[in-house]
């Protein structure tokens, strides 16, 4: 296998940050004598997945820094070891095994995208190392007792999203009556629409939808990384729905909505699952009103429900992302999914005392964590450590993502565009 590029690390820069914050008390920083504690991971900087995984890197970067200049762990600079994966499922076995194996890291945290980060964490049950990850929330997938997801939509994560999509389209001035599915066929979207079917769990959007009254007018699938939507957009044309709705990722939507609109087709509404969220509001007109789910969006009303230190990480994120001439600057969901991954790993260092993986699992499995965005965190094996989750609904209005529902988490209220 060829060597992958290493990306640059944070280190250089933390470690001035640090030496900064020690000038006046040296007991501020770590010890910069100190062999540092390595994290590995590798992130989709490149590939089908790579306007995602930008982020990530993006809020890798800024925990760091913050996480050197206030002490780092144990008293230890932190370096973190960032290999790209290309966004191909098929290098995360042999890069995870060479950071624990032959770079003999002190930590490894997930990928993005849930078939990388399950196999990521097959590599970790066989090491022993325990795996927080940002994004991976198929709790039915991911067995292993010391994974720590850093996203939940709940352990049903089909019925959690179908129940807050359906619920909230039900209380619409003018409810849909008929849907139309098109799925990409891969591991982190595809339960969303069928269920888990080899684990014989969940009945996804297809077993739900009859509950509140939806007829399923045409169900689609396409094969991950697929760029040719002419065919795709006009069944979904021909099908007519009140709703479009893609369990997809990436920039999936922007080639269904734009394969649509060449056609001189825009359905009523549209919903995308897991959508890259600077390509969607590059969509201009096209894509507003567009639906999906939220961890965390920066609204004004929102910031102000969680104080000084959230609106602080996410102004010096804006300002990174606005350096890396990202389209999209807003700390939104991807973000706060890899924040919360992030005070996972640190959470249970800083807990256990110690680098040593069976004591960090059992700390975090014991004590939980406590998390800026999401409160104490607490894992049970029994639902394979998906924790109680707070994810909304956000749509585009107006050029900008809003949390729309839940009512006690909406920023505004959704609004229902008309077809034209």
């Amino acid at each position: 296998m060829k060597r992958r590029t290493l990306i640059a690390t944070s280190m250089a820069t933390a470690l001035v940050l640090a030496m900064a914050a020690c000038a006046d008390d040296p007991t501020d920083g770590p010890d910069e004598d100190a062999d540092p504690i390595v994290i590995g991971s590798t992130l989709s900087l490149t590939g089908a997945f790579g306007a995602t995984g930008v982020i990530h890197q993006i809020v890798g970067e800024q925990f760091v820094d913050q996480l050197n200049a206030s002490g780092g762990l144990l008293g230890r600079p932190v370096e973190w070891r960032l290999l790209d994966d290309e966004s191909d499922q098929a290098q995360i076995t042999p890069l995870y095994e060479r950071l624990i194996n032959q770079e003999e890291v002190d930590l490894i945290l997930g990928p993005y995208a849930t078939p990388n980060i399950i196999a990521a964490v097959a590599v970790a049950e066989r090491a022993g190392y325990i795996m927080p990850h940002h994004t991976a929330i198929h709790a039915p997938l991911l067995s292993y007792d010391c994974q720590f997801p850093g996203w939940s939509i709940d352990p049903e994560p089909d019925v959690y999203v179908s129940e807050l999509l359906f619920g909230m389209l039900a209380e619409l001035p003018d409810p849909p009556e008929t849907i139309a599915l098109v799925t990409n066929g891969s591991g982190s979207t595809q339960p969303m629409t069928e269920g888990f079917v080899e684990q014989g769990v969940g009945e996804g959007m297809l077993g739900i939808a009859p509950q509140y009254g939806l007829e399923v007018v045409a169900d689609l699938t396409y094969a991950p990384g697929n760029q040719e939507w002419s065919s795709i957009a006009a069944q979904l044309r021909d099908a007519d729905a009140d709703i479009v709705i893609n369990n997809g990722l990436g920039v999936d939507p922007i080639g269904i909505m734009e394969g649509m609109e060449q056609l001189g087709y825009r359905p009523p509404m549209f919903f995308t699952l897991f959508p890259a969220p600077g390509p969607m509001l590059g969509l201009g007109e096209l894509g507003e009103g567009a639906l999906s789910v939220s961890l965390f969006e920066p609204n004004e009303a929102l910031l102000d429900q969680y104080g000084d230190e959230v609106r602080e990480i996410s102004d010096e994120y804006t300002r990174r992302a606005e350096e890396a001439g990202l389209p999209y600057t807003a700390f939104e969901t991807q973000a706060t999914a890899s924040w919360n991954a992030w005070e996972i790993l640190v959470g249970a260092v800083e807990g256990a005392g110690t680098t040593d993986q069976q004591e960090l699992c059992d700390y975090l499995r014991e004590s939980g964590v406590e998390t800026t965005f999401n409160g104490h965190l607490t894992f049970d094996p029994a639902v394979n450590n998906f924790w109680d989750t707070n994810v909304g609904m956000k749509q585009i209005q107006d050029g900008d993502w809003v949390m729309v529902w839940p009512p006690e988490r909406q920023a505004a209220s959704p609004v229902q565009p008309s077809a034209s």
